[in-house]
């Protein structure tokens, strides 16, 4: 059959056609563009990291796990024993200066006693779950109170007694930021049930390591109450923990606590002190 196409006096024309039309659809099968990315996979989530330094990304993260490990640096996980100093200043000049010592056993059961001012050393705070009752000198009997009242200055009762947001609110990951030249994801924490300190906590925390870096605390209604900074990051009851807290009110400029941790040690603590018939001794 190629002898008698070869005797064809338009053998060449043909041939030469044939090879083009070979060309172009090889050229045509190079070019055709590979399929976009977004049609191969779904589209990632927008909470994702970039960070070079390993940390995951935020399809990655378990909300309420960040906030457990959040929880253990800034207390121990154990029963422990610390000593705070609370200074108050109003519109930028510092007023009362306070000290408490605060015990605690576990995530449920807490002491906070009064050493000064002098005028109230003896009132005693004890919290029993999200039960928290308040036990002075001159009063027989103890006055039930609510985590949310304040204390002194800008620091409600729950702000001692009650520090565990892994046990009080539901979180879930908000996203992520730069805070102040760090990268901190960022959560929002809703009250799991009644009877908790704040309703609502947007809280940051360090992508690198889980450190608590800030938290806003909010009303029921949406209004932001307090701003708080966890700071001063030093070696306490075994690991690095913030040892200064500041507590600014949003609401008046000027008006914030400062809650500094003198002293942390892992105690053991029997269960036996944190009974109203335990505290009348005291």
């Amino acid at each position: 059959m190629f002898r008698q196409l070869r005797k064809n006096p338009d053998f060449l024309t043909i041939l030469g056609g044939v090879a083009l039309a070979f060309l172009l659809a090889s050229g045509a099968a190079r070019a055709q563009p590979a399929p976009a990315e977004d049609d191969a996979a779904p589209a990632r989530s927008e909470l994702t990291s970039d960070y070079s330094d390993g940390t995951s990304d935020a399809a990655t993260v378990d909300a309420t796990a960040l906030v457990q490990r959040a929880d253990a640096i800034r207390f121990p996980r154990e029963s422990f024993e610390t000593l705070i100093t609370v200074t108050n200043y109003t519109a930028g000049e510092a007023g009362d200066v306070r000290e408490y010592k605060v015990m605690s056993r576990g995530n449920e059961n807490t002491i906070v006693l009064t050493e000064s001012p002098a005028s109230e050393r003896g009132q005693a705070l004890l919290m029993r779950g999200r039960d928290l009752w308040i036990f002075m000198p001159t009063v027989s009997q103890p006055v039930r109170l609510s985590l949310s009242q304040r204390l002194t200055g800008q620091v409600a009762n729950g702000d001692l007694a009650r520090a565990n947001f892994a046990g009080d609110y539901s979180a879930e990951l908000a996203g992520q930021e730069n805070l102040e030249g760090e990268d901190a994801w960022v959560l929002d924490l809703t009250a799991a049930g009644r009877g908790v300190t704040y309703a609502k906590v947007r809280y940051w925390v360090a992508a690198a390591d889980d450190r608590p870096i800030k938290a806003e605390f909010y009303a029921v209604s949406g209004r932001l109450l307090k701003t708080s900074r966890y700071e001063a990051f030093q070696d306490l009851a075994g690991r690095m923990r913030p040892t200064r807290l500041v507590i600014e009110d949003a609401l008046k400029e000027g008006d914030y606590s400062v809650l500094e941790y003198n002293t942390m040690t892992v105690k053991d603590l029997p269960e036996r002190m944190f009974t109203q018939q335990y505290l009348r001794r005291l």
